[in-house]
Parts: structure tokens; sequence; C-alpha cells
């Protein structure tokens, strides 16, 4: 049965421009796009809302949220993913990469955490073959560089898993994200309950582990993500030097780029940034590096993501137009980027033969109020 949908009088929000039209989506596609307010029996009246693609999320730690609601709490994975799944579908994210971490430490009686991505991707998986989803969900795998079994755990992953990023974490203290040793120590005592007194030997124990196992672990994930057919990104780089290794691997997406300076060399190498929306949002980042602002002011932040909140992905776009003048601009670093950047074809614009996923919304100031959407031509919020 041919199923239809036809959205008019809405403002089309395109790579490069924002024009008054209709959208007819059938059967999960985008069947055809015109400019103009149409009189159909059944169409949708937009009232002048915004419709743009459906959002497109990189890199988000929410679903570790939902399967860790406390410390020391393993919620039921199946029930986190439904949660997860629809709360992103909620803000307009219509695809997301969901990051799962493969690397733990076993061995730290200060601080210790296992392993879970096998099972997790497993879940997933199989949650979105039997269509328990609602929206389009991908493989990230988060390679921890400074951990005790990144090795085996890449390992238990191959090709037929279709992982779609790998990014290269490292997060040795002392560097990249937690240059500031007191950031790094508010953070791991604070979120994960480490002790103040076992911090400076929690933090030894790491400075060995990276020493030992730093670049064999860091070669490994980039064989890992060439076996995969996955794309490669780097994560938290500060150093012109670390961006030039990052080029040497073959990365091509920088996640959140700590320094100006390391995202002007991902510029000159055509590395893609992305910058978190809740850096953009609250005007500076949580952890003392660089504000995604002030690249959006120079020209070097190419996506956003809505890492640990994600109704700030539309929220950022919205703010980002602030900065930039252009809607249109704006709403690219959230679709048609990060679409092109991990080699999503099939998405991330309003095109006749695109996905049905679109989002209707309109804003008050930079906050955005959200009014439908949709994901392969069904509503899902």
């Amino acid at each position: 049965m041919t199923q239809e949908t036809v959205l008019t009088n809405a403002r089309l929000v395109f790579p490069t421009e924002v024009v008054l039209g209709t959208v007819v989506l059938r059967n999960g596609k985008i069947s055809d796009v015109s400019e103009g307010v149409v009189s159909i029996t059944n169409a949708i009246d937009c009232a002048g809302d915004y419709l743009s693609p459906g959002l497109i999320e990189l890199h988000t730690d929410n679903l570790e949220r939902h399967m860790s609601p406390r410390p020391k709490i393993d919620w039921p994975h199946r029930a986190a993913i439904i949660a997860h799944d629809r709360e992103l579908a909620g803000t307009g994210i219509t695809t997301v990469f969901d990051a799962i971490r493969v690397g733990s430490i076993t061995s730290n009686t200060r601080k210790r955490y296992g392993k879970y991505a096998r099972r997790m991707a497993d879940e997933i998986l199989e949650m979105r073959d039997c269509n328990a989803l609602k929206i389009s969900h991908h493989i990230h795998l988060r390679a921890e560089i400074c951990s005790e079994t990144l090795i085996e755990e890449l390992d238990e992953f191959g090709p037929d898993d279709k992982v779609g990023i790998v990014s290269l974490m490292d997060h040795t203290p002392g560097q990249r994200q937690f240059r500031d040793l007191k950031k790094f120590e508010d953070y791991v005592c604070g979120k994960n309950g480490l002790s103040r007194e076992g911090f400076p030997e929690y933090t030894e124990f790491l400075y060995a582990l990276q020493e030992r196992l730093g670049e064999t672990h860091e070669q490994a994930a980039v064989g890992a993500a060439a076996r995969y057919g996955a794309t490669l990104a780097s994560h938290d780089d500060t150093t012109v030097e670390q961006v030039r290794t990052s080029k040497n691997h073959g990365v091509s997406i920088a996640e959140f780029p700590t320094t100006r300076e390391a995202a002007t060399a991902c510029r000159s190498t055509g590395i893609a940034t992305i910058m978190g929306s809740p850096n953009l949002v609250r005007g500076g980042s949580h952890s003392g590096n660089v504000a995604a602002s002030e690249l959006a002011e120079e020209g070097t932040l190419d996506i956003l993501s809505s890492d640990y909140v994600p109704a700030s992905l539309l929220q950022g776009a919205l703010k980002l137009s602030d900065i930039w003048g252009d809607l249109a601009r704006a709403m690219a670093t959230v679709t048609a980027a990060p679409a092109r950047h991990v080699g999503l074809d099939d998405r991330g614009d309003i095109a006749v033969g695109k996905r049905g996923d679109l989002v209707r919304f309109s804003a008050i100031g930079t906050a955005p109020l959200i009014k439908s959407v949709w994901s392969q031509g069904e509503r899902v919020s």
C-alpha cells in the first residue's frame, strides 16, 4: 500500500538556502520537492514552520547515560536502548552513531571498568533488525588507547558488523581533553566515585599503561577501522603535531579539537572538525578547552555533535545561525555535513530519492520548538 504524506507551506531548509515550499513523502522516501504552497486534500499545512532534513548525530554519550543512570548501576540494556532511541527522536535526531567504548581496565583496584561493547552492539543490531527502533542506528566504537583490553575487544568485531566510525580516544591525564589535572581529578572523583586520596596512584597507573601500550593500541585501532571499512576519527587533538599524526593515520574527522591551533591545522589538512553543541549553547567548554563559538567565528567548525545533551543539537545549530547570520549553513552542520563525512549519501538533504527523514520546527529565540519528526516517512515524534 502506498503511504503518502504531503507537507506544504513550510520553509524548506536546503544546504545553501531556505525556500517556502512543499515536500511529498511516499513509501519512506522524498518523492517530490517544489517551491510554493499547494492545496491538496489531506496535505499538512506547516504554517510557515521550518522543515529540515532529520538531524544526524555522529558522537553521543547518551546511550551510556541510559545504561548507567547512576554510578555502578547497570540498567537493563534493551530498555536503555529504547529510551535512548525515543529521546533522540523527540529532539529531531533521525540518524545516530551510538558511541560504545572498546578497551577496559580490569586490574586496577582503585578504579576499574569491564568490557561491554560486543554485547551492547549485538543488542542494538538485534533491536534494529526487528524494527523495534524509531530512528536509524549505527555503531561507533570509541577505542580507549589508555586501557588494558583494547586489542582483544576490537578483535570481536569485523566487516559484517558494519561499524560506521572508530574514534581514537586517549584519556591519559595531562594531555588532550584533560591537560588540566585538576579538571581530570574533578571528573573521575566527582562522576566516577574515585577517592581524592586515591587519585595520585590512579594517575600514575594510567601514565604507566599509556607508556607500555599506547602506541600498540593506537596502531591496532587504526588497523581495525580499515578492516571494518569504518570512518576513522581522532578525539581531542590539541597540538599541530597531533593533527599531523591523525592525518597520517587516515583520520578524516576530528572530534572536539581542544585548541584553535589544532582546529586550524585540521582545516589546512582537510580534516573535518566536530564540536560539541553543549559547548556552543553554554558559551564554553566544561573542560576549559577552546570555545566552539571561537571556531565558528574563525570558520573552522564543520559539524556539531550533541555529545551529552541530545536536545542541544538543534539548539546549537540555531546558535550558529545567529553567529553566521545564515540558517542554511548552520543547519548543514547537523544534516548535510555529517552525512557527507561518513558516506551516508541517502540522507542529509531535502531532495527527491533521499530518505524521508524530516524535522518540522519553529524557534523562540535560539530555543527550538519541535512540532513533528519523520523517519523514513513515518512520524516518530
